[in-house]
């Protein structure tokens, strides 16, 4: 069991922090990793990006959007409450080193997956620049700590109620051209990614985008979490989840993640017992 030692609500009440006491994985966690939750015996298994990890308390954080059954049952879950399951770390680190000017960009909940990448390259002494957004100003998550680890920060919000108006593309246009920027991370919705790695090509600047693809054991051995790469088949779980976002075939990663929505949605729907009709 792992006990649920932090929880807050962010972005309106649908994004969630749990810290979790795990003190194995704690120790051996790093950037780019992710961890594997399950609530209780009969829930489904989640993998989700780690955001932070603390050694010394024996802790990991994880944050994570409310979007069906399985995080909703999260959701439940309060301060002094256990995930049954933890699995991790998994999945290969980011890698980290000196190259020069980093623009890290982050949509969403991405911005938790990003946060620890960033730090991690900042620690090894690149100029970061940050560029974070959300569709408004109360889902934008992680501003001061991104702010803490960039030597720049910009904020982008879909209805301008926060920082820029309008997407964090087009900041990162404003960056290519006036920057020589030697990596690019991105982390956030597949198409933001898509249109990140895109907008870096002709610039030819190295793109890194880490993803969330359909995953089941995280161990390689089902194949759920395929990804095209350069025209092989890649495992998240295992190659990844992080890839040069110049080969990824995001239009078939796309096709892949909405295989399931029908479902999904179904699933979330409130169960009605019929035993007495």
């Amino acid at each position: 069991m792992h006990e649920i030692v932090r929880r807050e609500e962010m972005a309106s009440g649908d994004v969630i922090l749990n810290e979790i006491e795990a003190p194995l994985i704690a120790k051996k966690a790093k950037p780019g990793q992710f961890v594997i939750l399950k609530a209780d015996e009969r829930g489904e298994r989640i993998p989700l990006t780690m955001a932070d990890a603390d050694p010394e308390r024996g802790t990991i954080t994880v944050i994570y959007k409310v979007v069906g059954k399985s995080t909703e049952l999260f959701k439940s879950l309060e301060e002094g409450d256990s995930y049954q399951d933890a699995v991790g770390p998994l999945g290969q680190p980011t890698h980290l080193e000196k190259v020069g000017t980093v623009a890290c960009v982050g949509g969403g909940t991405g911005v938790a997956v990003l946060y620890p990448i960033t730090r991690g390259l900042k620690g090894a002494g690149n100029r970061i620049i940050s560029i974070i957004g959300a569709r408004t100003a109360d889902r934008i998550i992680l501003e001061e700590e991104m702010r803490a680890v960039s030597d720049e920060l910009f904020v982008c919000t879909d209805d301008g109620s926060r920082g820029h108006h309008g997407f964090v593309t087009e900041i990162l246009k404003r960056v290519l051209e006036v920057e020589t920027l030697n990596l690019a991370v991105a982390v956030g919705p597949v198409l933001m990614m898509k249109l990140v790695s895109d907008m870096t090509r002709p610039y030819d600047v190295k793109t890194i985008v880490s993803l969330n693809p359909i995953m089941i054991d995280g161990t390689g051995m089902c194949g759920g979490c395929r990804v095209l790469v350069d025209g092989e088949n890649k495992f998240a779980c295992v190659d990844g989840p992080e890839f040069d976002g110049h080969k990824v075939d995001f239009d078939q990663l796309m096709q892949r993640l909405d295989a399931y929505q029908s479902e999904e949605r179904e699933s979330s729907k409130a169960h009605r017992c019929r035993l007495d009709e």
